[in-house]
């Protein structure tokens, strides 16, 4: 019979340390109404000068959305989810940005790979259009040194995990550390899923570190 020394660890006696946040929200129908009456439009005719891309390829728009009035109830929505996150980590002096605002549209087959947001605070999406196999996205492990050793996994659980898989669907938005790796697989549906990513910082960004890499 084994030998046992009192140090059997329980669920209460574990330390979680240096939290990952994904903020995940859905918002109201009545504005998601009018962000879609006043973006689905133009970012069609945006799509349709820039020519059909290559197939399973997707498309993205310029970078500065944000400034074009039809995207105004949308950039409200992201101020007013950005200012509750910045209150809720005691970050700064409340002031921000949108520093980039721009359209997705992935048709069947495309997909996102593994990227962050370089000289950014927060980033986001929010979700227009999204269907089967077309709804989801992956946060990966952002710390490299648990790759070193990985020993066989005997179940999948949150905390032996190096990836999340959240779902999404039509009116989702998230947002989360522009650091935090994430990635989108190919999709799998016929119809083209159209999402709107951004990103956020301190005002005095200008003032205290280089500007944005993208």
């Amino acid at each position: 019979m084994a030998e046992t020394y009192g140090a059997n660890f329980e669920a209460s006696d574990v330390l979680r340390m240096f939290p990952t946040f994904v903020w995940k929200a859905q918002v109201v129908p009545s504005v998601r109404q009018e962000i879609e009456d006043d973006v689905l439009a133009i970012l069609h005719e945006m799509r349709r000068d820039a020519g059909a891309p290559a197939p399973g390829r997707g498309w993205q728009s310029a970078k500065d959305l944000h400034h074009l009035d039809e995207f105004r109830g949308l950039v409200a929505c992201i101020h007013d989810a950005a200012k509750s996150i910045l209150d809720f980590l005691k970050t700064g002096d409340g002031a921000f940005e949108l520093t980039g605002l721009w359209a997705n549209m992935n048709p069947e087959g495309a997909a996102h790979p593994i990227h962050s947001h370089p000289n950014n605070f927060l980033s986001g999406v929010y979700y227009l259009r999204t269907f089967e196999g077309a709804d989801t996205v992956n946060f990966h492990d952002p710390r490299p040194q648990t790759g070193i050793i990985r020993p066989r996994v005997t179940e999948l659980t949150a905390e032996n995990t190096d990836q999340v898989v959240v779902k999404v669907s039509d009116g989702t938005l998230l947002m989360f550390p522009s650091w935090l790796p994430h990635s989108v697989d190919a999709s799998g549906s016929d119809e083209t899923r159209i999402s709107v990513s951004f990103n956020v910082m301190p005002s005095a960004y200008t003032e205290t570190m280089s500007k944005p890499l993208w």
